[in-house]
């Protein structure tokens, strides 16, 4: 069953730019979508609009269509949103320090949202939250429950964030890059703790990362986002070990080899644009070597590849190419 539909998602500036530019994406109940991208490609904004949680006054939903369990998200008022809000999709914010209150208790605004949506009692409301620090590796959650946000270190106020968002048991969970100032035992444990609510409750999650060894090892299916734009996306082992766009193709050979290597690691030419300065027809085309005339006249519209079962591209050449042949460490990562 289709638990979140998203079809032509658009997100405008004040200047009209579009920042996210017809976006759409489909997930069913336990399915783990990887969102990938550079920096700036958009992918906060995209699941910040699910929530109806663009950042500053200047950024506005300007199209398209959002269903979450079968009912439109941008026809809720915003009394609607705030019951779905943490109790249906939950999000794990990338920055933790600006997203906690830092005048209440860790333990509180862990709480908080258990007794506005499920009328908990304060002793409960407690109790829980003690019991969501201990699972995401807080040391000492009893004592721990009490204490001010300054008085966390960077990646335990991050573990804390995870616990705030799972405190309502969302049916959709959006974690933005939820693992970024972990240590490897530690983001460990927290991918086997999504992992274990996606198995036990049906958990559908968005994980939005730069990461795809973390891609490889959580995810069901992958997008790719490139300036706005969806450009490739597809189950995981489809995607990175035969991927279609020359983006996805140079993300993947940007990835450090775990066997070493001579020389300096492959990167892709250029710099992303910025959204004022959006190139006509494919916004990939100038760091594309595989770019024509065609691709800086048009953009390409995402089509199902041949012969693959919800593999798509939107590439003018991608039929034109033939599928890449993946390194020994990327077999590694797709077989994952």
């Amino acid at each position: 069953m289709t638990l979140l539909h998203v079809r032509d998602l658009t997100i405008e500036d004040r200047a009209g730019a579009a920042l996210v530019d017809g976006v759409s994406l489909s997930m069913r109940a336990g399915e783990i979508l990887g969102l990938v991208g550079e920096s700036g490609s958009g992918k906060t904004i995209t699941c910040r609009a699910l929530m109806r949680l663009l950042p500053g006054q200047g950024l506005a939903i300007r199209g398209g269509e959002i269903r979450f369990d079968g009912a439109d998200v941008l026809a809720y008022s915003e009394a609607q949103m705030r019951a779905v809000r943490g109790r249906h999709i939950g999000m794990i914010f990338q920055n933790p320090a600006s997203h906690m209150n830092p005048v209440m208790t860790v333990g509180r605004q862990i709480a908080e949202g258990r007794r506005l949506h499920f009328g908990a009692s304060r002793r409960e409301a407690r109790g829980h939250a003690v019991e969501l620090l201990r699972q995401v590796g807080i040391p000492d959650p009893a004592r721990r429950v009490d204490h001010y946000p300054h008085e966390f270190s960077g990646g335990m106020l991050q573990r804390a964030m995870i616990a705030v968002a799972l405190a309502c048991e969302p049916r959709l969970l959006i974690a933005d890059e939820p693992t970024t100032a972990l240590d490897v035992t530690v983001q460990m444990q927290i991918l086997r703790l999504l992992q274990d609510l996606r198995d036990r409750l049906g958990l559908a999650v968005i994980f939005i990362t730069h990461d795809l060894g973390v891609v490889a090892q959580t995810c069901d299916r992958i997008a790719v986002m490139y300036a706005g734009r969806l450009c490739e996306s597809g189950g995981k082992r489809d995607v990175l070990a035969a991927p279609l766009h020359p983006y996805t193709q140079g993300l993947i050979d940007c990835q450090p080899s775990s066997e070493g290597g001579v020389g300096p690691m492959p990167t892709i030419l250029g710099q992303p644009p910025v959204a004022s300065r959006f190139p006509a027809g494919c916004r990939f085309h100038p760091r594309c070597g595989h770019a024509t005339a065609q691709c800086e006249a048009g953009q390409p519209s995402m089509r199902m590849a041949a012969g693959a079962d919800g593999h798509s591209v939107a590439c003018h050449h991608a039929a034109d190419r033939p599928r890449a042949v993946t390194r020994p460490d990327r077999d590694a990562i797709a077989s994952a």
